[in-house]
């Protein structure tokens, strides 16, 4: 899985037009998916809402407060537990993002499937 990086906050405008846009629609029609993301303020804004509405993405009710029902919360604390551990400390974001790409792809399938399970 290709990690996808968003240069400064994520707000809904950037969540609509640099990930819903062009990864998750057509992912999700090819795959004839249904969607999961938690109630984060920009996934949950109208202009969000209404846009997976139109393009007609099925998206999973999800409860309010309840990020350890997410798999890929654990998954990315793992991953903040490994970029944590280097030293020197990456300097600057190009360095951090390299970091944490490194660690995304050591990170062994065996632990993100315990941690799935473990749910």
């Amino acid at each position: 899985m290709q990690l996808q990086f968003i240069d400064g906050n994520l707000n809904a405008h950037k969540y609509l037009d640099e990930i819903l846009w062009p990864i998750v629609v057509l992912f999700i029609h090819l795959h004839y998916l249904m969607f999961q993301h938690d109630n984060a303020r920009p996934h949950v804004a109208r202009i969000c809402t209404q846009f997976l509405e139109v393009e007609n993405v099925l998206v999973l009710p999800w409860p309010a407060y309840s990020p350890d029902m997410s798999p890929i919360e654990h998954v990315l604390d793992a991953l903040d537990r490994r970029v944590r551990k280097y030293v020197p400390v990456p300097a600057n974001i190009q360095k951090l993002r390299t970091a944490i790409e490194e660690e995304w792809d050591n990170i062994p399938q065996a632990i993100i499937n315990s941690l799935i399970n473990s749910m």
